[in-house]
């Protein structure tokens, strides 16, 4: 990593663990595309930005090579993970024919109270859309997701979609939150709620793969 590539990183404290702190730092730069993709930056490097030792750094990108966000890069340190048109086609045609017919049979389900329990959480993602904190806006879009999908009891299921997700949810975020435009998706999980609450299992099904084909398109631009 170059000198002028330093990355605006806090100072970590004391309070969570020093691998915690830095992988939730680096999270917020890959959000805010700050951690550019394709480029290497180097664990010792950002450890004096953040005013640690390399080892909890080097852990933290450990964790989010796990999260399939970036690669190690031999004798040089971590490439951001760089998605082609394929990938990102081949990752939203797996979610369609994962997650739309799920929210399609949970619409069938009559399960009103427990779709209402997650209302708060949809609302964390607007609230988080209306501030653009697009770290809140992830954490809290993907804690909805993978809530929602549970309710199907197919645990498997759920940590295919939670993979899925972890893997392209950083992209065009960024773009979305500057054409102020996030809102507009943000609100998309409420009014699935709605058609999930009402047992409208065709406006489910509409709403959901509406909401991951409009995903595509922002990463399209």
């Amino acid at each position: 990593m170059a000198a002028d590539d330093r990355l605006d990183l806090p100072v970590v404290g004391e309070r969570q663990s020093l691998r915690e702190q830095v992988a939730h730092a680096l999270r917020a730069a890959l959000v805010t595309g700050e951690m550019r993709p394709g480029v290497v930056y180097s664990a010792p490097v950002l450890a004096a930005q953040f005013g640690v030792s390399a080892t909890p750094v080097r852990e933290a990108m450990l964790d989010l090579a796990k999260e399939g966000l970036v690669e190690a890069v031999r004798n040089k340190g971590f490439r951001v993970t760089e998605l082609s048109d394929r990938d990102l086609d081949e990752l939203t045609e797996i979610r369609q024919l994962i997650e739309v017919p799920t929210i399609a049979r949970l619409a069938d389900s009559s399960r009103a109270q427990e779709f209402e329990l997650l209302r708060p959480v949809a609302q964390e993602i607007v609230d988080a859309a209306e501030r653009a904190d697009l770290l809140a806006y992830v954490d809290a879009d993907l804690r909805f997701h993978v809530e929602l999908l549970a309710l199907s009891g197919n645990a498997h299921l759920v940590d295919v979609v939670r993979d899925l997700r972890n893997r392209a949810r950083l992209y065009g975020l960024s773009q979305l939150s500057e054409r102020g435009t996030l809102t507009d998706s943000a609100r998309e999980h409420l009014e699935l709620l709605d058609a999930l609450k009402a047992g409208d299992r065709s406006a489910a099904e509409r709403i959901m793969g509406e909401h991951i084909h409009h995903v595509r398109d922002i990463w399209a631009e």
